[in-house]
């Protein structure tokens, strides 16, 4: 496993002045493999850092089932170093990639990978964890979510998924006046997989269509909040 300190930066202490976005001050990202940060979390986690919080990733394995290696390097040696600089055009403060094998995530035991995201929020400290929505990845991505979820109520903090307009309980996420910049930072991101280089049109291409929003939606809910019963001093006394 690789763990390595991106661009560390102030850790905010409020909720989020966006009410489309879920109020976190430590928001960790969980994907199946290097890429999906920035292919598919970027915009969102674009908007967590502009509205304070700290960011930190796990990317459950190193890559290394790619279709595409454009480079000459192993991709599983590769690919946790790209997404490294990838972190680093985010604003990720922090990047662990783990050695699950690429392709197998739903074949290992679900409270193993729940028990790796849970060491993962702990160490964190985080408060929300963001995941790829399974409607809209692969069968790894449903493994992810399924444990990242398991791990988010273990620890007792909300879960959310990147899905796409349309789904059921999904609601919307407006970039604003800041979505070309959003965008731009999103595409460096990509770019710095240099290994998956020759996906870059298409992936630009998808990102470009989703213009200045994203869709969000729970997948674990965040816990009510219970209102404390006022009682009154039974021994005051008025005069």
């Amino acid at each position: 496993m690789i763990t390595t300190p991106a661009v560390p930066r102030t850790r905010a202490h409020r909720a989020s002045r966006d009410p489309s976005l879920p109020g976190a001050v430590s928001v960790l990202a969980v994907t199946a493999r290097p890429g999906q940060e920035s292919t598919d979390l970027g915009g969102v986690l674009y908007a967590f850092a502009r509205a304070g919080a700290g960011l930190s990733l796990l990317a459950l394995t190193r890559g290394e089932a790619a279709a595409h290696n454009s480079g000459t390097g192993r991709l599983e040696a590769v690919r946790p170093w790209e997404v490294q600089l990838a972190a680093s055009v985010l604003g990720i403060d922090e990047v662990a990639v783990a050695s699950y094998r690429d392709g197998s995530l739903p074949e290992y035991p679900l409270g193993e990978l729940a028990g790796r995201i849970g060491r993962s929020i702990r160490d964190r400290s985080a408060d929300l964890v963001l995941v790829v929505a399974p409607e809209v990845g692969d069968r790894e991505d449903g493994a992810v979510a399924r444990a990242a979820r398991v791990a988010a109520e273990a620890a007792g903090i909300p879960a959310v998924a990147v899905t796409r307009p349309g789904e059921h309980g999904a609601w919307t996420v407006d970039l604003g006046v800041d979505a070309e910049l959003a965008r731009a930072i999103q595409k460096s991101a990509v770019a710095a997989h240099a290994s998956q280089s020759e996906l870059l049109p298409s992936l630009i291409d998808r990102i470009d269509r989703l213009g200045r929003f994203e869709s969000l939606r729970w997948l674990l809910f965040p816990e009510p909040i219970v209102a404390q019963p006022v009682h009154q001093n039974e021994n005051l006394v008025t005069v």
